[in-house]
């Protein structure tokens, strides 16, 4: 029982770290994002920021029961969503008027994520298994959102060097919204695994 309670300090910590993290950089995405008009980079770092709501979340659940982790589980599969309707919004304003981001502070923002995100991952890949749907939200987020920085820096690349238009950003937004919402289904379905099993 002493280690059980040393893991869950241990993950407290780690989980506490990547809300930080994410909350830091969710300030510098969101402006930048704003001040290029880019739809990727919005979407980013409105994740950035319901990331950082979800760890603070499982820092406050970690040590509860089976049954109320699964809830707070279900909870965060409607979060996860939230990015997504962002990005929808803010795309369907780029549709109409189609301006290419900045592409060097595209690629440049973006790196920054991926550097940010792989961290987050790293640190909560040993416990992506412990205290059920919660752990997997969080490094599933955390694995999702670093596949989603490497494709802002492509966009930026080829808005750079390749097709100087809106569309690559646009494109990639879509993409990270659609990124989410198959992550809120796979929390969902581990929430619900952990809702049965319970007695």
């Amino acid at each position: 029982m002493p280690l059980r309670l040393e893991e869950n300090k241990a993950l407290r910590g780690v989980v506490r770290l990547v809300a930080i993290l994410n909350l830091a950089y969710f300030g510098i995405e969101f402006a930048i994002a704003r001040a290029i008009g880019s739809v990727s980079l919005f979407a980013d770092s409105v994740d950035f920021l319901e990331d950082a709501s979800v760890n603070l979340l499982i820092v406050l659940a970690i040590g509860w029961t089976a049954r109320n982790r699964a809830r707070v589980g279900m909870a965060l599969a409607g979060i996860l969503l939230i990015p997504g309707l962002a990005t929808l919004w803010t795309a369907w304003e780029k549709f109409n008027l189609p301006l290419a981001p900045n592409a060097a502070l595209l690629s440049l923002t973006g790196a920054g994520a991926l550097i940010v995100n792989l961290s987050c991952a790293f640190m909560l890949a040993r416990y992506r298994h412990h205290s059920g749907s919660l752990t997997k939200a969080a490094f599933l987020s955390a694995r999702n959102d670093a596949l989603a920085n490497v494709a802002i820096v492509s966009a930026g690349l080829v808005t750079a060097y390749v097709w100087r238009s809106a569309w690559p950003d646009l494109v990639v937004g879509l993409c990270i919204a659609a990124m989410n919402a198959d992550a809120a289904r796979e929390v969902w379905g581990a929430a619900r695994a952990e809702q049965r099993a319970e007695p």
